[in-house]
């Protein structure tokens, strides 16, 4: 160690331990549901015959994403015989492979679709409810330092599983029909338990609720007895806002501007998937050397200077190395935000009720994301691309002025340790 930072050596040796293979694994397993009820399911249901407006109501089911919170205090309150959190992963990922065998057996016409929709929420709600413990387990098994790098291999691998159901999963239903791609993938799925098998059990922490009643109310009072949780709350609202709208439009930005549709999947969606899963990386190792604070802070400048590189683009003609290098920048400062700002969500967290507490912090961030983008069509259409991206940019800077306050706030109510 020198001056209490840990050495590159100290660093690499802490990226490639135990704990972080698990945490990289265990997001694979949470990505890797995600798209099969949405873009995946939907190729199918209009594969089917199924009409537009039908389809679209099918975004209902990923309720549970963004309502998991309240029933996120059992996991909390109960044990199974594999342990508090072991016990309920390997319970909802066996659950997520029945439900994606149950879904392979319905058929999308328009006289089954209840159970399409039925079999679609059950997946959905035990995901969520997989996402819930996962996400306690890398709070609980992992030290403050490690929070960062844990967290930002967890997004990487979350993004892998993500690619291979919603990407892979499309290229399979051409070559079988989408009842045996379900079917693989309950397999997939069910293969992830191997990993929660072989995890170990974080222990258990002292003054854990000791009924349903404590695991609802606890949790709620603990957070919002500390100084500043409100401003916390809306700090984690506004710190990703403008990279999150900005996000929200690039697509239809790239088409307007004349680039093909086989350059924004080659340039876009192929080369950012490895630019976002090298920035997450980056980032890890940076907070894992430098701390959680500062990161913040540099990840969150960067956010706001990549947004930028969208005004720029707005004014050049089309090209494939000005695009590349907008969208190179744009996803390595996003995938090193995201490892910050998720590693900064977990250290809030109190070890004895980090399910519930996680999951609340985790919804409210998924906010910006699905009602605050809304509006951002409308934004476009009426200040154009330059004006519109230019708020962005703009908006990301509340969040960073709050930085200051915000961590010195977090400083100042510190988590019990294991």
């Amino acid at each position: 160690m020198t001056g209490g930072r840990p050495t590159w050596r100290e660093t690499l040796r802490a990226a490639f331990s135990g704990r972080m293979l698990i945490a990289l694994l265990m997001g694979f397993s949470s990505g890797l549901p995600l798209l099969l009820t949405g873009s995946v399911l939907q190729a199918w249901l209009k594969d089917g015959g199924v009409d537009l407006t039908r389809i679209g109501l099918f975004a209902l089911v990923g309720l549970p994403y963004t309502l998991k919170f309240l029933w996120s205090p059992l996991f909390d309150r109960y044990a199974l015989p594999l342990g508090r959190r072991r016990g309920w992963m390997a319970l909802m990922q066996l659950s997520v492979a029945g439900a994606l065998l149950l879904l392979s057996m319905t058929q999308p016409a328009a006289d089954h679709l209840w159970l399409v929709m039925l079999a679609g929420l059950l997946v959905t709600f035990f995901a969520a409810s997989q996402d819930i413990v996962i996400d306690a387990y890398r709070r609980e098994s992992m030290a403050e330092s490690e929070l960062g790098l844990g967290s930002a291999l967890y997004v990487n691998g979350y993004r892998v599983g993500m690619l291979l159901a919603g990407g892979g999963g499309l290229i399979l239903a051409d070559w079988m029909s989408f009842e045996a791609m379900y079917r693989l993938m309950a397999v997939f799925m069910a293969a992830c338990v191997v990993v929660t098998l072989l995890a170990p059990e974080p222990p258990l922490p002292e003054g854990r609720p000791r009924n349903l009643r404590e695991a609802v109310i606890l949790p709620f009072r603990d957070y919002f007895s500390r100084d500043g949780a409100w401003l916390i709350l809306a700090f984690i609202l506004l710190y990703k806002l403008g990279d999150t709208m900005a996000s929200a439009m690039t697509t239809p930005f790239y088409l307007d501007l004349g680039y093909s549709k086989t350059e924004i999947g080659a340039v876009v969606k192929l080369f950012g998937f490895w630019a976002t899963l090298a920035g997450g990386t980056l980032g890890g190792l940076w907070i894992l050397r430098a701390g959680m604070h500062r990161a913040l802070w540099l990840f969150g400048f960067g956010q706001m200077i990549s947004t930028f590189g969208f005004v720029v683009l707005a004014q050049l003609p089309p090209s494939e190395v000005a695009l590349a290098a907008v969208v190179a920048i744009e996803n390595l400062t996003a995938g090193m935000g995201t490892a910050a700002f998720v590693g900064f969500m977990a250290a809030l967290t109190d070890r004895r009720f980090t399910a519930t507490q996680y999951a609340l912090l985790s919804s409210l961030m998924g906010v910006p994301r699905v009602l605050l983008s809304a509006p951002t069509g409308w934004l476009a259409q009426t200040l154009g691309w330059s004006g519109f991206f230019l708020l962005c940019v703009l908006i990301a800077i509340p969040g960073l002025l709050m930085l200051r306050w915000v961590t010195r706030l977090a400083a100042a109510n510190p988590q019990p340790p294991n």
